[in-house]
């Protein structure tokens, strides 16, 4: 699976409305743990075809940002039926990005 990019405009029919899990990256160009932090999530979305994964500029989308409480990033928020079931804030080793996924997808 390739990594969506999410807008406000395709938000509602990519998140909301996913038949799978959906593992959203909140990032933005000048933050430096989130350009440590987007390869691993770019692998884990060739890895894992249960989840879908997307990643949100939050440079260019400041609704979602401020919906989803943005303060810090990178930001990992795992969604699934519409609801938030996990979040974390900070870069994490792909080991713990995994788990930190498959914990979310579990609830």
């Amino acid at each position: 699976m390739s990594v969506k990019v999410i807008t406000k405009d395709n938000f509602e029919n990519e998140v909301m409305h996913s038949e799978k899990p959906v593992l959203l990256d909140f990032w933005a160009a000048w933050c430096g743990p989130c350009k440590m932090l987007s390869p691993l999530v770019d692998k884990y979305s060739e890895e894992d075809s249960s989840v879908n994964v997307g990643k949100v500029n939050v440079d260019e989308e400041n609704e979602l940002a401020s919906a989803f409480g943005i303060s810090s990033i990178p930001a990992l928020f795992v969604v699934k039926h519409g609801k938030v079931v996990a979040s974390t804030v900070g870069y994490m080793p792909e080991e713990e990005l995994k788990s930190f996924v498959a914990s979310a997808k579990a609830k």
